[in-house]
């Protein structure tokens, strides 16, 4: 089966953190959070977002960003920034490809987006004056995309 995975870089609420665990257990994405986490796993919001989900999901917690890439050896990473003009769905994603998110505050850290193993910088489009989506709405696009192009493999 094609795995697919999306990376959450210090991610600082519960909730899209729940909502990106029930995201991973619908798409069959491996989820990976990098540390620090600015919520733990028994906050309220992230247990109520995630619902019922946190067993169907795989879940990884990497302390930092380089020893998550060593994990991802072979992945092409991309990492979603509004500071690009390549967009997401101009990509032909491939099987074992890593989606890379920053928090909800910052996005990516100007040093991870510089980092020799990203493949691509890309964004998602918006009208102009608008700064950001959701994090987790963000990845839903990002994933559901990236996941047709494969034929929703495993899906009904």
């Amino acid at each position: 089966m094609c795995v697919l995975h999306i990376i959450y870089d210090n991610p600082a609420i519960g909730g899209n953190a729940g909502a990106a665990i029930r995201l991973a257990a619908n798409t069959g994405a491996q989820l990976h959070f990098v540390e620090p986490l600015g919520f733990n796993f028994d906050d309220k919001h992230l247990k109520r977002a995630g619902l019922d989900y946190h067993d169907l999901a795989d879940v990884v917690i990497h302390p930092n960003i380089d020893v998550c890439f060593d994990a991802l050896e072979g992945s092409r990473i991309f990492a979603f920034t509004a500071h690009t003009d390549h967009h997401y769905h101009e990509v032909q994603y491939q099987d074992g490809d890593a989606l890379l998110f920053g928090n909800e505050a910052n996005g990516i850290p100007e040093e991870h987006l510089a980092h020799p193993r990203i493949t691509c910088q890309v964004r998602i489009p918006m009208l102009p004056s608008r700064r950001s989506m959701n994090l987790t709405n963000s990845a839903s696009v990002a994933i559901y995309e990236a996941w047709r192009q494969l034929g929703f493999p495993g899906a009904l």
